[in-house]
């Protein structure tokens, strides 16, 4: 077994606090959002981390996601949940992207995406809290993830999706052990009915930032890029932004980095990539003000950053801001262009959502916003397979003889 999962390490976990407000609330106790309705962040003693963990031991250890377990919140060993959640790799696309772009293929995790992050922290928190029965809105990736991490550890799991998932997340969800419904409308939709569901006490509220510990995971994101840079972060990084938990993550993951004296102060450049169909951060980051409206009518072929309303729409406006970034929205055709270049001018297949990053890449290239020069990350957050993709052309007439010569 994983020595990560078995070993005897202390946790650092003092308490939680309003993201907004700043108000204080007790650790180890089950929470959802703060009183003013917004989402709390896991704090540590990371004094003490610091004390007790040196960049060198943490060199030594197996390169997983519980490599970090000094700086997450499970406390007991016993309640770690795990499918082999394993440091994602930095892939080179010198063809579609440029000499200095490199792809974090998070496809590569559990369920293929990098929603196996945060739900591995969300499910073993939940079990360590006592939670039996939980319910959550998903666009597809979040609620296979869900479903194999609960599954796992014997938690009951609702989902409630769009009527136009697509078919593979729904029937991976069903597949999974979760029980899956289809509504009519969009995840907003589906997120309000799993709040009455959880004011009513049916079940436990796991959406977006609705509860403290799925950013705890995604933070690892931020965690393994400084160490896979040598401590060094790079000048820029592009990320899909839905509900925006892994781009708040890895700003908090940054903090903390500079708190334990890992890093220093220079910071990426964060961009927040939405599609054109579906842009209330764009559109709020535009405006200069610090919460995004609605988004009607929200579409994209890029189902996983289909998000109309973002409940930490504050927090990810104010990671872009204080990096000097941007929000960025791209259209669904350049979009499935960069997908379709990746994969056939450097081997690596994206999702949309991750095609959608390369394409505010080269978007930002053209504009100067960004120099060819400078190192930049961009996020693919599942793996591509999930996907349609074009049908295959048919290059031999089956009725005549096959000339080799010609091929």
């Amino acid at each position: 077994m994983n020595d990560n999962l078995c070993a005897d390490r202390p946790t650092f976990v003092t308490h939680l606090e309003c993201s907004m407000t700043g108000e204080r609330y007790e650790a180890d106790r089950l929470h959802g959002l703060s009183r003013v309705g917004r989402p709390l962040l896991v704090r540590y003693d990371l004094d003490a981390v610091k004390a007790a963990l040196a960049k060198d031991a943490l060199a030594a250890r197996e390169t997983d996601l519980w490599r970090w377990r000094e700086l997450l919140p499970v406390r007991r060993t016993e309640n770690i949940v795990s499918l082999g959640e394993i440091e994602t790799p930095l892939i080179p696309v010198p063809r579609s992207g440029g000499a200095n772009v490199l792809v974090k293929d998070e496809g590569r995790l559990p369920t293929g995406s990098f929603k196996a992050r945060g739900l591995v922290m969300a499910v073993a928190m939940a079990k360590e809290l006592g939670v039996t029965r939980i319910a959550m809105p998903t666009n597809g990736n979040a609620g296979a993830a869900l479903a194999a991490y609960a599954s796992r550890c014997g938690i009951e799991t609702i989902v409630f999706c769009p009527e136009d998932t697509p078919e593979v997340n729904v029937r991976e969800i069903a597949a999974q052990g979760a029980r899956v419904w289809r509504v009519n409308g969009l995840i907003d939709d589906c997120g309000a009915i799993v709040g009455k569901g959880a004011a009513e006490g049916r079940w436990f509220d796991l959406s977006t930032l609705k509860e403290p510990y799925r950013i705890e995971g995604k933070k690892t994101m931020g965690l393994e890029l400084a160490a896979q840079g040598g401590w060094r972060l790079p000048d820029a990084i592009f990320y899909p932004t839905g509900g925006g938990t892994g781009l708040i993550g890895m700003w908090k993951a940054f903090d903390e980095l500079e708190k334990l004296g890992w890093i220093g102060s220079e910071r990426p450049r964060m961009y927040a990539v939405q599609a054109s169909g579906c842009a209330p951060i764009v559109k709020a980051f535009d405006d200069g003000v610090e919460h995004a409206e609605r988004w009607e009518n929200a579409h994209t072929v890029a189902a996983g950053i289909r998000v109309p309303r973002a409940v930490g729409d504050f927090l990810i406006l104010r990671a872009v801001r204080e990096s000097g970034g941007k929000a960025l929205a791209v259209d669904d055709a350049d979009t499935l262009r960069a997908v379709a270049d990746c994969a056939r001018d450097d081997g690596l297949l994206l999702c949309p959502e991750g095609g959608a990053t390369l394409a505010a890449y080269r978007n930002a290239l053209a504009t100067g916003e960004v120099d060819a020069g400078e190192r930049v990350v961009l996020f693919n957050c599942a793996t591509g397979l999930k996907y349609p993709m074009p049908e295959a052309p048919n290059w031999l007439d089956r009725t005549a003889p096959i000339d080799f010569d010609a091929l």
